[in-house]
């Protein structure tokens, strides 16, 4: 089920054939993916993926979050830095913001 492909579609302002074209698909095809009839393959998902500059999760409505997942590194994080950075996010915008003054401050010293 692609949720969000007529909505990005829409809001971009590009009909289906256009869209069919840019990934390399037939008209039918996109018709066919926005009204759930069929199913695109996992090449066809990157392409879309691609085209909107979002994830496929966003474009099936596994998520709400709209940028393309970026590539991260792997770290191994022990049990205080994972509690850490959990209580960060926990925080709002502007709590997120002293906590960053105050470790800019302390690594000025």
């Amino acid at each position: 089920m692609l949720a969000n492909l007529k909505a990005l579609r829409l809001e971009y302002g590009i009909s289906q054939q256009r869209l069919a074209d840019a990934i390399q698909v037939s008209q039918p095809s996109i018709n066919k993916y926005e009204n759930h009839n069929i199913e695109p393959d996992i090449f066809i998902l990157s392409k879309l993926a691609d085209f909107f500059n979002t994830s496929i999760d966003y474009i099936v409505g596994r998520t709400d979050i709209r940028r393309p997942i970026e590539h991260t590194e792997a770290f191994h994080l022990n049990d205080e830095e994972m509690n850490l950075i959990l209580r960060f996010r926990a925080l709002n915008e502007r709590e997120r913001r002293c906590v960053n003054t105050v470790v800019e401050t302390l690594q000025e010293k």
